[in-house]
């Protein structure tokens, strides 16, 4: 793993959370997007090295609208860059940590991502990404 790319933090409304984190940042999200496939709405804020991710629910029976009814707004997940995701993915597993994709999958950001379960991961959700190339 390269770095810590994003750490993801849910929300009940982008609009207002994206109001409260420029004023936090003193800056502008950079990049607001729909991501159908996990039925979120993100936005992204740079800090230095590191993002933001901000997501709210675009469906009540998406995971992040669980994990918002479960446990409120906040940290919802830490994403690692890694330069070959299903090499990562293998090896991971080959460690024993539970995957919750077996393939990447298209993310935000222009990213394929993978999900650790967090129960094999002290009870946080782990995403892997890798920058899909141009």
């Amino acid at each position: 793993m390269n770095k810590i790319e994003h750490i993801g933090i849910a929300v009940k409304n982008l609009e207002d959370s994206n109001k409260l984190f420029t004023a936090l940042l003193n800056a502008e999200p950079y990049k607001v997007e729909k991501v159908d496939s996990e039925s979120v709405s993100t936005s992204f804020f740079q800090v230095g090295e590191s993002k933001i991710e901000l997501l709210e629910a675009t469906d009540p029976n998406s995971a992040i609208a669980k994990f918002i009814e479960k446990r409120g707004e906040g940290i919802h997940h830490i994403a690692y860059d890694v330069t070959d995701i299903e090499a990562e993915m293998k090896r991971l597993a080959k460690e024993g940590f539970t995957l919750l994709n077996e393939t990447p999958k298209k993310g935000a950001d222009n990213k394929l991502v993978c999900f650790l379960h967090p129960k094999s991961t002290n009870g946080v959700l782990i995403e892997l990404c890798q920058e899909i190339s141009a």
